[in-house]
């Protein structure tokens, strides 16, 4: 032992933690406690601390006590040492027992331990056999397992075949379900009984296409191409049924209303009530039968075809009926109405209006879809009303019958029957559209024709040309009417109606709704009257209120362009013409007073008076070919350059197109204002002509004394002197106050309106001031105070007094 810590070389050396703990161990035992067993005499040799800690011991009685016990202990109380050889012996007895009682409890604790390993030996030994057990028993579960799980498996393999191979037999047993339906219908539509009125023909006829559509949707099955033809040639016999019946049952009605009058043909209202009755009561027993086909129509192309055929057999049917007793009504029609055009297209309008509705609602009683054949056919027997209507349309001469025509057939029948039933009356639109064109046509001729020969071609008579005779004799008799308006107030209304003239009015306002302004007598004029209006402005506004609601606005343009021109050429020529012989002022205020009624008549027509003139401007070209056909230019013919004076010649004489717009009413306002304009230089000339000449004989004098002529003195002018002056200034004063009266009295004869005539006047006095107030400044400054008393030119007070006394 002493050898584990021996230096240098330790066997078993310890760690210094180890050292440590060593350290700390004795430290804490350096004074153990003494034994119990202790006689009580050893216990002075031991050391103080010792004493402290046995503290707690019992001390014995007596040192006797204590070995009594001690031998007791030992077995020994009964025996004595004597001897050393007792004593060692005894000692190594006490030896051997304190060796035996100090192993006592390591022996009983390893025979206590040795217990529980036999214990733990035998559990792990049954834990091991468990253990086996459990391995050999999850070995035979997995096999198992194992087993049901194949045999599991097998069986939902089995259950998936069995359903497949359900599946297979029903799915083969549904299509060839549809291929053992050939039999049976086959051997329905060959049975002899068979009708389609039967109940079992629309589910035969059902499952026929059902059999086809499946069939046709299979091309790649066995046998395709004659199980399809077979099906193709019983849906042959069932269409062929459907057709024989639909089309005997159509041709036996015709047959019947036919046969009840075979000598005539029925044209009164009872044949064509007998036409739409007879069919309406056996619409119910096809129409059944044509849903079926209608129904199937987009699905399959026979059905398609069947139908087509059954529509014109329907048609034809209805043609063969209705074409002869329609020829006949138009014709009847036609010679009862032959002179009235107008009676005629609406009573034939009217007709066709008719049967093209009952047409359509006997239709509907029979199909439910619509088809273009309908409209065909309705059109063909309108087309029995145009070919009588076209050739009197040609012959119509009259605008007033062509413009009625196109109102009955815009206004009548194309807004108010086809807008209100568009989907009916579609082929009748049709007809009356062509009708329509054919009179706008013709009316539009007509017009052209109208203004070349009763416009631009007048004639004016002598009494047309009665101005202002005309006017002064209606005055006149506007004069007794007031007259006797007076002496019987119960006729006041008398007057206003013969001086309205309403149907004048009504004549030439654009829209036939809007009615003529009352106006009182008192403000009428005789030129305002329709009846006294010249001619040709009677007529091209007549023209005009016919056309506008009659033709395309275009159209209507171009004619109003044309009328109005030709109308202004004609009152410029009869304004020439009275001038001539009453003398300028009637023929002015002639001019000035229509040129006015038309603009105040065309004012309402909504719509430009403008059309585009193209025409063709050669300058270009004409100077070119002067250029290229100068001797100068022919070397230049062979240049290869672009100076080549061909090239230049293509170059530069393109010709220009060019564009101009013509505007009547522009046209209009031109020539009034122009005649406005004549009118108040031949008043002023009238009036104040010769002072006129006098001043500008005194402006050349100026003129010319500034332009470094000799000096001038008016006085010294034979026509400037004083007393010549004044006798020209006194004589135009007697011409203004002679003839102004007159010129008002025409101005109210001819426009009748004090603002009109104010307006017109004004320039004229204007005109006079300005004379006079020149003069005056020429008095004052070439005249002395004795030459003025002489000359006695009136005062511009004077000059206004008497303008506005006779204003």
């Amino acid at each position: 032992l002493g050898l584990w810590e021996g230096l240098p070389r330790p066997l078993a050396p310890l760690s210094e933690r180890q050292g440590d703990s060593v350290g700390e161990l004795r430290e804490a035992f350096l004074c153990p406690p003494a034994p119990p067993e202790l006689p009580i005499e050893d216990l002075s040799s031991l050391g103080q601390p010792s004493l402290s800690v046995t503290l707690a011991a019992t001390v014995p009685e007596s040192t006797e006590d204590i070995l009594v016990k001690g031998f007791s202990a030992l077995r020994m109380e009964n025996e004595r040492i004597e001897t050393a050889q007792q004593f060692f012996s005894w000692f190594a007895q006490l030896q051997t027992q304190m060796d035996e009682d100090e192993g006592a409890k390591y022996r009983q604790m390893r025979a206590y331990l040795l217990g529980f390993e036999e214990q733990c030996d035998a559990i792990l030994s049954d834990v091991n056999r468990a253990l086996e057990h459990l391995a050999l028993l999850q070995k035979q579960y997995l096999f198992v397992s194992t087993k049901t799980g194949t045999l599991h498996e097998a069986c939902e393999q089995l259950l998936k075949e069995q359903s497949e191979l359900v599946e297979l037999a029903e799915n083969i047993q549904q299509k060839l379900s549809y291929f053992n339906e050939l039999e049976n219908i086959n051997t329905k539509l060959n049975s002899p009984t068979l009708s389609v009125n039967s109940e079992g023909f629309i589910p035969m006829l059902a499952k026929l296409d059902d059999c086809i559509a499946y069939i046709s949707s299979h091309p790649n099955f066995r046998d395709y191409p004659v199980y399809s033809a077979k099906f193709k040639q019983c849906l042959s016999k069932a269409m062929h049924l459907l057709k024989t019946y639909t089309v005997n049952t159509l041709q036996n009605l015709t047959h019947q209303l036919i046969k009840r009058d075979p000598s005539a043909v029925p044209n009164s209202d009872n044949a064509f009530t007998l036409f739409y009755v007879k069919f309406r009561a056996a619409a119910p027993k096809v129409r059944t039968l044509i849903e079926q086909i209608e129904q199937r129509s987009k699905k399959l192309p026979e059905y398609q075809q069947l139908l087509s055929e059954i529509h014109q057999c329907y048609l034809e049917q209805r043609e063969h009926l209705l074409g002869p007793s329609i020829t006949s009504t138009v014709a009847e029609l036609t010679n009862r109405n032959n002179r009235d055009h107008c009676a005629l297209v609406r009573s034939g309008c009217a007709f066709m209006v008719h049967v093209c509705q009952d047409e359509h609602q006997l239709y509907n009683e029979f199909f439910t879809k619509p088809t273009p054949k309908l409209d065909g056919l309705l059109e063909k027997l309108c087309l029995s009303l145009y070919d009588v209507f076209r050739p009197m349309i040609i012959h119509v001469i009259h605008l007033e019958t062509l413009s009625e025509l196109c109102g009955i057939l815009k206004n009548e029948m194309l807004e108010d029957h086809v807008q209100n039933n568009a989907e009916q009356l579609a082929a009748f639109a049709a007809v009356v559209e062509q009708m329509l064109e054919d009179v706008q046509e013709r009316l539009v001729y007509r017009t052209h024709i109208y203004i070349q020969t009763d416009i631009a071609g007048y004639k004016p008579a002598p009494g047309d040309l009665a101005y202002p005779a005309k006017l002064e004799m209606m005055e006149q008799i506007a004069q007794s009417l007031k007259e006797d308006e007076k002496k019987l107030p119960a006729d006041g209304s008398f007057s206003d109606v013969k001086l309205e003239d309403p149907e004048s009015c009504n004549a030439v306002k654009p829209d036939a709704s809007e009615s003529c302004p009352p106006r009182t007598p008192s403000t009428i004029s005789p030129a305002d009257l329709h009846g006294m209006w010249y001619p040709t402005v009677r007529r091209t506004l007549v023209c005009l209120s016919k056309l506008y609601r009659c033709i395309d606005r275009a159209v209507f343009q171009g004619l109003s362009q044309e009328a109005l021109s030709a109308c202004i050429q004609s009152l410029l020529g009869a304004s020439e013409s009275i001038a001539k012989n009453k003398g300028q002022t009637d023929g002015q205020l002639f001019l000035i007073k229509h040129l006015l009624i038309l603009r105040e008549q065309i004012a309402p027509f909504h719509t430009e008076f403008t059309i585009k003139e193209v025409s063709l401007d050669l300058k270009r070209t004409r100077d070119a070919a002067f250029k290229i056909l100068n001797p100068l230019t022919v070397p230049h013919f062979f240049r290869l350059s672009s100076s080549n004076a061909l090239i230049q010649f293509l170059l530069e004489g393109t010709p220009e197109i060019r564009e101009h717009y013509i505007d009547s009413k522009k046209d209009v306002d031109r020539h009034l204002k122009s005649a406005c304009e004549r009118f108040i230089q031949q008043q002023t000339k009238q009036f104040v002509e010769p002072l006129e000449e006098f001043l500008a004989k005194v402006s050349a004098l100026k003129t010319m004394a500034k332009e470094g002529g000799p000096t001038y003195n008016l006085l010294q002018q034979p026509w400037a002197q004083p007393a010549k002056v004044g006798d020209l200034v006194s004589s135009t004063y007697r011409t203004i106050k002679t003839k102004l009266p007159s010129t008002l009295r025409s101005l109210s004869l001819y426009l009748s309106n004090k603002d009109t005539e104010f307006i017109l006047f004004k320039p004229v006095r204007n005109n006079i001031q300005q004379v006079f107030q020149k003069l005056h400044g020429l008095l004052k400054e070439e005249f002395s105070n004795e030459d003025l008393q002489i000359v006695a030119c009136p005062s511009m007070e004077q000059v206004n007094l008497l303008l506005s006394m006779n204003k």
